[in-house]
């Protein structure tokens, strides 16, 4: 299937997902979020891919924010409809995905550019990267998941603090933050997230899947981490991926995961 906002290359156990819209700095509006949705829908079927790294495309943004001008003149049922629509098909599913997506923040991420990559499992950064939520300075808040995912991340009183000043951090304060996990010179970004892909892309695939929805809900109000841990745990030893690697390591040789 051919998009037209975003470009999806497969290489062995790895996909990479760039936003495709420089001139725009790489905004979001309504059709490039679906076409992400698309992908991803996609990517989760595809059982050679283990890892996905998302970016954007040239060297000036991740994603620069929303296209303002898709919204400008919307009414509050519109405004309502496009967070929830947004956070269903988007910024929720990329969340909940079992495969882990790196963000290869790539310059600017400010507001849904922001929300996105903290929408992904975990964020590298290049050098260059500013990241921020200035959606106050516009009269409105945060509405992909913005007011929710920050402070999970940083803490209550640091998001309370971005979101209000309307300000940006750079790479560095954004580590020292712990909003991302690595800064890295721009040249190098790619291949320290290919470099941290592989090394997922290693490990049992059916083990990360339940990885995730067990961290995931962890800050899930509604369900006890716990018990999906216990249950999670113990859907492992039915799997070929838990005998392969026991067996692996008894044997004491590489695991080849089957991924089942």
């Amino acid at each position: 299937m051919k998009h037209r906002n975003i470009l999806v290359k497969t290489t062995g156990h790895m996909a990479v997902v760039t936003i495709n819209r420089p001139n725009k700095l790489n905004a979001l509006n309504k059709e490039t979020i679906q076409e992400l949705h698309t992908a991803f829908v996609k990517l989760e079927k595809a059982k050679e891919v283990r890892a996905i790294i998302l970016t954007g495309s040239g060297e000036k943004a991740f994603v620069a924010g929303a296209d303002i001008l898709e919204f400008a003149g919307f009414s509050e049922k519109q405004g309502k409809k496009l967070a929830a629509k947004g956070q269903e098909i988007l910024f929720d599913f990329l969340e909940n995905l079992s495969k882990p997506v790196i963000a290869a923040v790539n310059g600017f991420a400010l507001g849904g550019g922001l929300e996105l990559a903290m929408a992904c499992h975990f964020r590298v950064a290049s050098e260059n990267a500013k990241m921020g939520l200035p959606e106050v300075s516009l009269g409105v808040i945060p509405g992909y998941g913005g007011t929710q995912r920050l402070p999970r991340l940083v803490g209550k009183g640091r998001a309370m603090e971005m979101i209000m000043t309307a300000g940006m951090i750079d790479a560095h304060k954004a580590l020292e933050y712990g909003l991302v996990n690595h800064v890295v010179p721009q040249e190098g970004l790619m291949d320290l997230c290919t470099q941290l892909a592989g090394r997922i892309s290693n490990n049992s695939p059916v083990a990360i899947g339940y990885a995730i929805k067990a961290i995931n809900d962890c800050f899930n109000n509604d369900v006890n981490g716990y018990t999906t841990e216990i249950e999670a745990f113990g859907q492992c030893f039915g799997t070929e991926d838990f005998k392969e690697g026991t067996s692996a390591f008894l044997e004491k040789r590489k695991a080849d995961f089957p991924g089942k």
